[in-house]
């Protein structure tokens, strides 16, 4: 066999939740087999944590314990070979800049192909669905405010169900109907106050909502995340800045 150019290899910090991970690792092995072909797959290192220890910091608002746990499988990424590393979930940005600084590599964000994307289309006010600390705390907002965006979250109580569906069902491998009802009313409202789009700013959410589910355009985090870490393997670590 005639041997090929070298792929650059993504670190992957994954399993919050391994539901989505395994959509990210299927996601970016689909992108480069469709851009090579024949026998091409990523070079990738998957690092799978125990969600539930991360849960359980999330919600003591323990941030610097997960920050530092992260950071250190981050470490371990880069050793291993990975030259870029990405966070598989949207509520772990939160420690973004930590994980940033403990490694030499670039760390794709998650926000950046979705603000991308909503440029592309010219979209500037956008729903946004995710868990309670993306959509109460500013760590995701202010990167979208950076770029001119405007992010439009559900209400509080709203907030709470949108939560509740994520760890409680989407987390767990439920998908639920009536929870997509549910959904599909909150981005209604969110259209009435002006959104002109709606961001899937959970991991999970794809597994429940698709395009044909809502009349706005919407923008996965996940798929949006997923090619562009595919295009970094294809072109290189550089394009991840």
């Amino acid at each position: 066999m005639s041997s090929t150019s070298p792929l650059s290899t993504i670190g992957l910090l994954g399993g919050m939740s391994w539901e989505s991970s395994a959509v990210y690792y299927q996601q970016i092995n689909q992108h480069v087999r469709a851009a090579l072909g024949g026998l091409h797959s990523a070079p990738m290192i998957l690092d799978s944590v125990d969600f539930a220890q991360m849960a359980v910091w999330q919600q003591a608002e323990e941030w610097d314990k997960a920050a530092a746990h992260l950071s250190q499988r981050a470490q371990a990424l880069e050793t291993a070979g990975a030259t870029c590393i990405a966070i598989a979930t949207n509520t772990m940005h939160k420690v973004y800049d930590d994980i940033v600084r403990s490694v030499n590599v670039p760390v794709l964000h998650i926000a950046q192909p979705t603000i991308a994307a909503l440029e592309q289309a010219g979209i500037q006010r956008t729903a946004f669905l995710g868990t309670r600390y993306s959509m109460e705390q500013d760590f995701i907002r202010r990167v979208f405010e950076q770029s001119g965006i405007t992010l439009l979250m559900p209400d509080t109580a709203n907030k709470a169900l949108v939560h509740d569906i994520i760890f409680n069902e989407l987390c767990q491998g439920t998908v639920n109907p009536s929870s997509r009802a549910q959904l599909q009313r909150i981005i209604t409202d969110l259209a009435a106050q002006g959104a002109q789009g709606v961001v899937l700013g959970c991991t999970e959410i794809g597994l429940l909502l698709g395009e044909n589910d809502v009349k706005l355009p919407m923008f996965d985090t996940t798929p949006l995340h997923t090619k562009a870490l595919a295009d970094v393997v294809l072109n290189g670590a550089h394009h991840a800045h």
